[in-house]
């Protein structure tokens, strides 16, 4: 997505990308090296949909060949393909509100005035970058489409206060939720598909539900997110993200601020003005909350009987049901029709991209799944693997398949048939197959700018502006994450 593409709101202009000082050392110069090659090179992720199209449709065509004709073969990888297209519309949906409902939160008047107060407590440039990729971690794990705006708008906040606080660094710290722990958060796509019934394809669900080892092939939170485990390494990836950007951001007298760079911060959203009402009575409801009223009362409702309802309150948590409390809670504090439907106005266009390349994905997995790719995809990684470096090497292979197919959810989709058939052979806890595919799976958006894009044009900046940091923080990351995946992984057993 360009800036062009999104609304006037989340637009600025971009600014020439300044050259770095000489004493900023070899890794930042590695680093600018890095964001100007991927920038020149690295294709938009609609053509990774289409090349990985391509690739499953030749390698499930010589799967077939053995089975049958050439002419059968390449009949059937064509209906596999064009009959698996719209099998994830459910679940495309349900993404795209990730998005919306996060932007519609985040927007709300309330929710401003907290991002004003946290921008007014760092004091020095290295603290305030600090303080930003703190909440941007914390904020990614509630939910990654909240804290994407979240983030962002802390981080703009933050420059408007403070004038030689370096704005590239301060912009990369807002992302960097997204770059580590948002996928084992409750917005985690992997593991809420595990947890939603709707959420993947039956066939899917019969390779996690083995032999009768899983029930219903549906997999809980609190085998995913909330094994301590999962919890250990979120806390370990914040404090050494957080510390890490306290000592990589530069100095106030080497700073480039957010006027040095020719971005215009503009005013504060608390100073934006309410929608215009012509008091028309086709328009009186719009602008009276009495309808959001009546709206957060009926689904709240609703939300407090299903966990009620359920034997352990956290396995209601899925895709509708976070969705549905984020869209809730955005309703009550916009206050009334007419400010929430401009807030999901502005959040639409940041949406296009799942709405493109999910039905490319969902044809990718039914290839996969039903031309038994998976099967020997599968055995491939038990060949190389022990059950004791599997989960490295699945973190490793989501990590590198995501800066190809930058979506955690759908690539899931692709992956869930031979992970979870290969953790079956290896006997590996497959609730940590999960865990361990949102580690890499996180580290993938370090390199790859694809869901940097929607808040870029808030900033006014481009990619190569904020993929050094990016990249610092991937050369330190990828490491730790392997070592976490191995050592905590050695403290569970199979299958749950």
């Amino acid at each position: 997505m360009s800036s062009a593409d999104l609304p006037g709101s989340l637009r600025s202009a971009s600014a020439p990308t300044p050259s770095l000082p000489e004493d900023d050392g070899r890794l930042a110069r590695l680093a600018a090296r890095f964001t100007a090659w991927a920038e020149r090179w690295i294709p938009d992720a609609f053509v990774f949909a289409l090349v990985a199209t391509v690739l499953v449709v030749v390698a499930a065509f010589f799967a077939l060949t053995g089975k049958k004709s050439a002419g059968d073969a390449a009949l059937e990888v064509v209906q596999l393909w064009g009959g698996g297209f719209w099998e994830l519309l459910p679940f495309t949906l349900q993404m795209a509100l990730v998005i919306i409902t996060g932007y519609v939160l985040a927007t709300t008047r309330p929710v401003y005035r907290l991002i004003a107060a946290l921008a007014s407590v760092p004091k020095t440039p290295r603290a305030a970058v600090a303080w930003v990729t703190f909440f941007a971690m914390a904020s990614s794990w509630l939910n990654w489409g909240f804290s994407l705006i979240f983030s962002a708008m802390l981080a703009r906040e933050v420059a408007r206060r403070m004038e030689r606080v370096d704005y590239r660094a301060l912009c990369a710290s807002a992302f960097l939720g997204l770059g580590s722990i948002w996928a084992q958060g409750l917005s985690g796509s992997a593991a809420l598909q595990m947890a939603t019934p709707s959420a993947l394809q039956p066939a899917i669900r019969a390779i996690v539900a083995g032999n009768g080892q899983v029930a219903d092939g549906l997999i809980p939170l609190t085998h995913t997110i909330f094994l301590w485990q999962s919890l250990v390494s979120v806390v370990v990836e914040v404090v050494v993200i957080t510390t890490l950007m306290f000592f990589a951001a530069p100095s106030a007298a080497k700073a480039k601020s957010a006027k040095d760079l020719g971005v215009d911060l503009g005013a504060s959203p608390l100073d934006v003005e309410p929608p215009a009402s012509r008091n028309t009575p086709g328009e009186w409801l719009e602008h009276r909350p009495y309808l959001s009223v009546a709206f957060v009362a009926l689904a709240g409702a609703f939300l407090v009987s299903t966990f009620a309802k359920a034997a352990e309150p956290l396995t209601a948590l899925n895709l509708n049901t976070l969705n549905l409390l984020f869209l809730t809670a955005g309703v009550a504090l916009h206050g009334t029709p007419a400010r929430l439907m401009r807030a999901v106005r502005e959040a639409t266009p940041g949406v296009w991209g799942v709405l493109l390349q999910f039905p490319l994905y969902a044809g990718i997995a039914a290839l996969i799944v039903k031309t038994q790719l998976n099967e020997h995809i599968a055995a491939w990684f038990v060949s190389i693997s022990t059950p004791q470096s599997f989960p490295a090497v699945i973190a490793v292979y989501s990590a590198v398949l995501g800066i190809f197919v930058p979506s955690g959810g759908s690539k899931w989709v692709i992956e869930a048939p031979y992970v979870m058939q290969a953790a079956h052979d290896l006997k590996v806890h497959l609730g940590w197959m999960v865990a361990v595919y949102d580690l890499g799976e996180a580290l993938a958006n370090l390199l790859q700018p694809f869901w940097m894009l929607p808040v870029l044009g808030l900033f006014g900046l481009k990619a190569r502006d904020v993929m050094g940091y990016t990249f610092l923080v991937f050369l330190v990351l990828a490491p730790l994450v392997l070592v976490l995946v191995t050592v905590l992984g050695a403290t569970l057993r199979y299958p749950l």
